[in-house]
């Protein structure tokens, strides 16, 4: 357990851990939380690891920890960090094993009142229509070099496919495309895992979830994204799938090996890392963009089966599902900031955190019984938290200590109370996600929302869940 007296408090919602509290740290590591927060997540191992990135070569200004951190590989879930674009290190473990997991947010022309007497057949028809669960195939199966037409265009190919339209490429996070991905760098085991699961969700705290607008906090924003109360809303969360996991395999064995040769040395191993402009950082970063590219095709194709659903269940009647924005949360970007005065290329790592750019829609899905929410970046995130915000409302319970606490009948009976229709392939799986087993979502939003970094806009609430 982190001893909370090594904190210094810089503002109501962010805290700082001096440069000087090890010798070895290059920068001072920051938390955004609330007083109140500190306490649980001081508890796990998210702050050491937040000060051991904080000691790689390169970085700049701080690490940062969103206020829904927890313990990860590496970096902890909920860390930024930015690194010298010339001079700075790549790291999968500052990315993760799920690259682009990430957030669709698509909205329908339908009022709740219109959706509810369909809830059960929808998530019945959702949970046959997405492929879901562990090794599952989709319906999608492309041959060799049509695969890696998709690693190297990613949302883009999948519109020339037919299952995209340039109204939904204009709303994800760089067109859904980035351009100096290299098929080729990705190894034949990990295309072999990934070949035939173009649109599958997979498991753990993957879902698609039917919602609807419940609050609007901020008319003006709510308009510009085309959202109004009671609006049906549809959340889908997931990533690259066992095709990015392969990748973070292969290229932290290879950093491994590469660190000696760069004289690198990192207080965990899970930092492997290489310095960005080398060969090896550089094979990994296009190999990464791959991935992020194939995740980015792969919410692409389960919106097409999204809107495949709702046709099915609608009929004639069925509303038009429009995308409002795509974003990713465990990927590593080159950007521009001013630092010291002057324009900087920095190599920025997002690890369960989200692009939060000024004018940029951020989602944060909650929990399946919980609630989610969209905002919209602030200019304060590109000088405070490189352009960054939180990605969910962040585990407070291991999988484990979920088990044992619920079972799923009692989850699936409390959760129907409340009105949610739960579709899930494993009840296992179920009551690891539990609410309970995650940190309140209000109060880490209203921690990102207090710090300026990003405005609410939007409170979602779930009517129909698909999990793995």
């Amino acid at each position: 357990m982190f001893d909370k007296s090594h904190l210094d408090r810089i503002s109501p919602t962010l805290w700082e851990i001096p440069k000087a509290f090890r010798d070895d740290m290059r920068a001072p590591a920051r938390v955004y939380a609330s007083e109140s927060m500190l306490e649980e997540i001081a508890k796990d191992r998210s702050l050491e690891q937040l000060v051991n990135v904080a000691t790689l070569p390169g970085i700049e200004k701080w690490a940062l920890a969103m206020p829904d951190v927890h313990e990860g590989y590496g970096f902890p879930v909920g860390g930024v960090a930015a690194f010298d674009h010339e001079r700075g290190i790549i790291s999968p473990g500052g990315i993760g094993y799920d690259i682009n997991c990430g957030v669709r947010l698509l909205a329908a022309d339908m009022d709740i009142e219109e959706a509810r007497p369909f809830l059960h057949d929808l998530g019945r028809t959702i949970f046959a229509q997405v492929p879901s669960g562990v090794g599952r195939s989709g319906k999608l199966v492309l041959q060799a070099h049509d695969f890696d037409a998709v690693l190297r265009g990613g949302a883009a190919r999948m519109a020339a496919l037919g299952y995209a339209d340039s109204d939904d490429l204009a709303r994800i996070e760089s067109g859904g495309t980035l351009r100096d991905a290299n098929p080729a760098l990705v190894s034949d085991h990990a295309k072999a895992r990934g070949h035939d699961q173009l649109g599958t969700m997979g498991a753990g705290n993957h879902f698609v979830e039917v919602g609807y607008v419940e609050t609007v906090f901020n008319k003006d924003y709510a308009k510009r994204l085309a959202l109004s109360e009671n609006q049906i809303t549809v959340l889908i969360h997931t990533g690259s799938r066992g095709l990015g996991h392969q990748v973070a395999t292969d290229y932290i064995r290879l950093m491994n090996r590469a660190m000696p040769k760069y004289g690198l040395v990192v207080p965990d191993r899970e930092l492997a890392c290489a310095p960005f402009l080398s060969s090896e950082g550089q094979q990994y970063f296009a190999a990464m963009q791959a991935a992020a590219n194939f995740a980015w095709a792969n919410r692409q194709m389960i919106a097409f089966e999204v809107r495949e659903a709702f046709a099915r269940v609608f009929g004639k009647d069925a509303p038009t599902l429009k995308t409002i924005y795509d974003v990713a949360h465990n990927i590593a970007k080159v950007e521009e900031y001013r630092i010291d005065g002057a324009s900087r290329k920095m190599v920025v790592h997002r690890k369960g955190a989200t692009r939060a750019f000024p004018n940029q829609p951020v989602i944060i899905p909650g929990s399946m019984g919980t609630a989610s929410y969209v905002l919209m970046g602030q200019e304060a995130a590109l000088s405070e938290s490189f352009g960054s915000s939180c990605h969910g409302a962040g585990r407070r319970m291991s999988r484990t200590a979920a088990r044992k606490k619920m079972g799923s009948k009692t989850l699936r009976e409390e959760l129907g109370r409340q009105g949610i229709v739960i579709n899930a392939g494993s009840n296992k799986g179920l009551t690891e996600e539990a609410p309970f087993a995650y940190k309140n979502v209000d109060d880490v939003v209203n921690v990102i929302h207090d710090a300026g970094i990003a405005a609410k806009v939007a409170r979602l609430r779930p009517l129909a869940v698909v999990k793995g």
